[in-house]
C-alpha cells in the first residue's frame, strides 16, 4: 500500500491519501454496486432532496457478513492515517457505507458542504474513487482548505480522508458517470 500525505498544515492536515488498499476486482464489485444505485441522494441533516444543492443516486453498504471485508479494509487505512497524521479518539464506522453515481445525464453534483453532524459525532469523512478519470468529465471533488479550493486528484482506487467539518463538494460531471464510496468515521465528542 502506498500513503501519501498532502503538504503539512499547522495542527491538522487538510486531507490525506491512501492508495492501493482495494484491487480490480474489489473496486469492480464496488463501482457496479454505485452504477445500480437508484435512491435519490438527500441532503444531510434536514433528509430531503434538494436537486440545486446535490444531483446524484445513491445505495448502502451494510456491515454484514458479505461485506465485512470492505469495511475491514477501510478500518485499516483509517486507523493508520489517524494514529500517523490526526490522532482522533475514534469509535468506528456508525453508519453504512455510501455509493454513489453522479451522472452527465443530470449534471450530477453535489454543492459546498460540510459532513460534520454532532447527532452522529462524524469526525472523519472518506471518499473511495471508483471511476475511472476517463469515464467522465467534471465531477472533481474540491475540498476547500483556504481561499482556493484544492482539486483531489482523480485516481481509480485512491482514498482520500479529511476532518468531517472540511468544506468539500462534487463539480457537475459533464460526460459519462462517476461512481464513488463515501463513509464517515465517528467518535467521542470534540472536547
Amino acid at each position: 500500500m502506498q500513503h501519501i500525505l498532502t503538504p503539512k498544515a499547522k495542527i491538522i492536515p487538510p486531507f490525506c491519501w491512501w492508495q492501493g488498499c482495494f484491487n480490480d476486482e474489489e473496486l469492480n464489485y464496488l463501482q457496479n454496486i454505485a452504477r445500480n444505485a437508484s435512491e435519490q441522494a438527500q441532503i444531510g441533516g434536514i433528509q430531503s432532496v434538494n436537486e440545486e444543492i446535490r444531483r446524484s443516486s445513491i445505495s448502502w453498504v451494510a456491515k454484514n457478513q458479505e461485506n465485512y471485508w470492505v469495511f475491514e479494509k477501510l478500518a485499516e487505512v483509517v486507523s493508520n492515517i489517524n494514529r500517523d497524521h490526526y490522532g482522533f479518539d475514534l469509535l468506528g464506522f456508525n453508519e453504512k457505507l455510501q455509493l454513489t453515481n453522479y451522472s452527465s445525464e443530470n449534471q450530477g453534483t453535489y454543492n459546498w458542504h460540510q459532513d460534520f453532524n454532532a447527532n452522529a459525532s462524524r469526525k472523519l469523512s472518506l471518499v473511495l474513487q471508483l471511476s475511472e478519470p476517463s469515464d467522465y468529465e467534471g465531477g472533481n471533488l474540491q475540498v476547500l482548505t483556504n481561499s482556493d479550493p484544492m482539486t483531489v486528484e482523480k485516481k481509480r482506487g485512491l482514498i482520500t480522508l479529511f476532518p468531517s467539518w472540511t468544506l468539500h463538494q462534487v463539480t457537475p460531471v459533464t460526460r459519462g458517470s462517476r461512481q464513488t464510496l463515501v463513509t464517515w468515521i465517528c467518535g467521542a465528542p470534540f472536547k
